[in-house]
């Protein structure tokens, strides 16, 4: 039995699911342009908890989205995974953020899946998932060209879900090739991934996990 808060932060998404052995129970997720994590996280903490008539006590782990993604995002949703951790004495599980979004695709034919996010100027970050949701190709930050994916896309149906999308579509113009520019992050997809986690006892150290940035964090100044 595993009662697990599922935080996911990485994007423009705030969103928060409870789930029971895999099973999601209750969701809130609210996809806004301005990051309204800081302000909604710890709301829909406590509107979850509330639907399903549970308290923190209950909870038999936290997971989290581990990224890559927004630096400011991550920091957020991890730092309230460790303090609700070392709060209840819980175990801490992290997943990786493509991984989830790869999740939100059933695929019925041969093909790939590959998330993308969008980072600066003509970068993305993207890992490769086959039909069966295996990563044949871990996650990487790479700038975009006129034969990026050639070796997937030359013979079977590559699908690029996610912000980094409309990169990759407005360079590469292969038949392969299906877009969805609309799909972001969402702890619903982390719900059956970190209940298998649980399950095989696959915990992070608290005291010193910290987010997948892939990239420093970069200051920019206002002209």
């Amino acid at each position: 039995m595993g009662l697990i808060l599922n935080l996911e932060t990485a994007t423009t998404n705030c969103s928060v699911c409870l789930a029971k052995d895999g099973n999601l129970i209750a969701i809130r997720e609210n996809n806004t342009p301005n990051y309204s994590h800081a302000e909604q996280l710890h709301v829909f903490i406590q509107e979850c908890l509330h639907e399903a008539k549970c308290s923190p006590n209950d909870l038999d782990a936290i997971a989290v989205s581990k990224g890559p993604g927004s630096y400011t995002g991550l920091r957020i949703g991890v730092s309230a995974a460790k303090g609700l951790c070392f709060a209840l004495d819980v175990p801490l599980i992290s997943i990786a953020t493509l991984e989830s979004m790869a999740s939100q695709l059933n695929l019925k034919e041969r093909g790939y899946i590959i998330p993308v996010l969008d980072a600066r100027r003509m970068e993305v970050y993207s890992a490769v998932f086959d039909s069966h949701l295996n990563e044949i190709r871990e996650t990487q930050a790479e700038i975009i060209e006129e034969y990026s994916f050639h070796e997937y896309l030359k013979n079977n149906k590559v699908h690029f879900l996610g912000s980094g999308a409309d990169k990759i579509r407005s360079t590469l113009g292969h038949v392969n090739a299906d877009f969805d520019i609309q799909c972001v992050p969402s702890s619903r997809e982390m719900a059956r991934l970190s209940h298998g986690k649980f399950k095989s006892r696959d915990f992070e150290d608290v005291a010193y996990f910290e987010p997948y940035y892939l990239k420093d964090f970069m200051v920019t100044k206002k002209k």
